[in-house]
């Protein structure tokens, strides 16, 4: 016999988690459904930044020098492969477009609510999994190594003012008294004090899926893309047989597109690629906090594991091979900064970003199909938006009144 639940979730990452978490406070039947464990694809390798002071999205350069210096295919914040460059042409013309200074405005206004939702969000789930061992509450710092470069970050500042967030710029010598042992081969920081950060992405994303499982939910192995719709509802096919449900969450990060495909809905999603790699510190060193060396391009993180170096950006085509080139660049250039020592793994590890041009993600109701709900396309920003999108998304759901304007975020917005 079929099973008939309220609502099927699809993907297990960080948004996927948030949402059938919140979904299940909520008193729904709700099944969580992914072809791997909870955490275990782009949540479990990202930088573990709750991020609630960002402003301006992760944009593409736009003055001729700095594309020249990117277009050369040598830099540590970005890398492509030139086959894929036919294919994403079209999508990277548009995230050029929408990184115009005033653009980056607009989407910074647009997300604030959620962004400023990001932190008290993931606390709520952290206190309710029992997760606070992972959690730090003192911030991160934006290091830059450039005077010009930290001075070019006024404009963001005052937006920071306007919006009451706590984005402070440091010294030198402040930001040294904060990570003391850091090298100072750098002009200062900026410590963005309305962020926390984790030891382990994957181990929180993780917490918050046993949360919902000892709160009633289900977690199943199964096929996302053998999702159709039914009579009554929607049906998937798992390891445990064909489970039916009256609505439908799409949270498949940057496998999303195959699946709305299918339901005719076309949306412009690319796929930023990066990578990460543990590394055991030298002698007693250690770090505080997430460092990001900003005029480089990559982020050293303090995790269970070891420090992890994260990458910047890979544009490649989703599934092509590993190119992990970044990783030995960000390794070298962090030489300067902090003493490495050898890796933890015998290879980094990649993942795979699902990214709109406009870095806005696609969150709401499909325009064609009662009972289907989009939730993916959160770019740099999956796992500081899960808690946040989830607890926006069943709150839609569920017919409650609105906290966050969802309409921004439509599907249907590029037509």
């Amino acid at each position: 016999m079929t099973d008939i639940q309220d609502v099927l979730v699809l993907g297990a990452g960080m948004v996927g988690v948030s949402t059938a978490l919140h979904a299940r406070m909520r008193g729904l039947h709700v099944v969580l459904v992914d072809r791997r464990g909870p955490g275990e694809e782009t949540s479990y390798g990202n930088s573990g930044v709750i991020d609630g002071g960002n402003l301006y999205p992760v944009a593409m350069p736009r003055d001729v020098p700095t594309l020249f210096k990117h277009a050369l295919n040598r830099q540590t914040a970005s890398h492509y492969h030139p086959a894929a460059l036919p294919s994403v042409a079209g999508w990277m013309l548009d995230y050029w477009r929408w990184s115009a200074p005033e653009k980056l405005e607009e989407t910074a206004r647009v997300m604030r609510p959620f962004f400023a939702d990001a932190v008290g969000s993931h606390r709520e789930l952290m206190k309710l999994a029992g997760a606070e061992r992972y959690f730090r509450q003192d911030g991160w710092l934006e290091l830059y190594r450039l005077p010009q470069s930290l001075a070019a970050q006024d404009r963001r500042l005052g937006l920071s003012k306007e919006f009451g967030i706590r984005n402070v710029k440091l010294t030198r010598d402040e930001t040294l008294d904060l990570e003391p042992h850091l090298k100072p081969a750098f002009a200062g920081s900026i410590w963005c004090q309305d962020a926390d950060t984790v030891s382990s992405p994957g181990g929180v994303t993780k917490a918050y899926a046993e949360a919902f499982a000892k709160a009633g939910g289900r977690i199943v192995i199964g096929d996302a893309m053998t999702l159709k719709k039914v009579l009554g509802g929607y049906e998937v096919e798992t390891s445990e047989g064909t489970i039916r449900a009256r609505q439908v969450v799409v949270a498949l990060g940057p496998w999303a597109g195959d699946l709305v495909g299918k339901f005719g809905y076309r949306v412009p999603l690319g796929v930023k690629r990066g990578y990460h790699r543990h590394y055991a510190p030298k002698g007693n060193a250690f770090l505080n906090r997430q460092i990001c060396d900003e005029d480089v391009g990559y982020v050293l993180c303090p995790m269970e594991q070891g420090v992890r170096l994260t990458t910047g950006v890979e544009i490649a085509l989703r599934d092509a091979p590993a190119t992990p080139v970044q990783i030995d660049r960000a390794f070298r250039a962090a030489a300067d900064l902090f003493d490495l020592g050898e890796p933890v793994e015998a290879e980094p590890w990649m993942g795979r970003r699902p990214a709109t041009p406009d870095s806005r993600p696609i969150i709401g109701a499909a325009p064609r199909h009662e009972g289907m709900w989009f939730a993916f396309g959160h770019g740099h920003w999956g796992f500081t938006l899960g808690p946040a999108t989830g607890k926006a998304l069943a709150s839609a759901m569920a017919g409650e009144p609105a906290h966050i304007d969802l309409s921004p975020y439509r599907i249907d917005r590029w037509k």
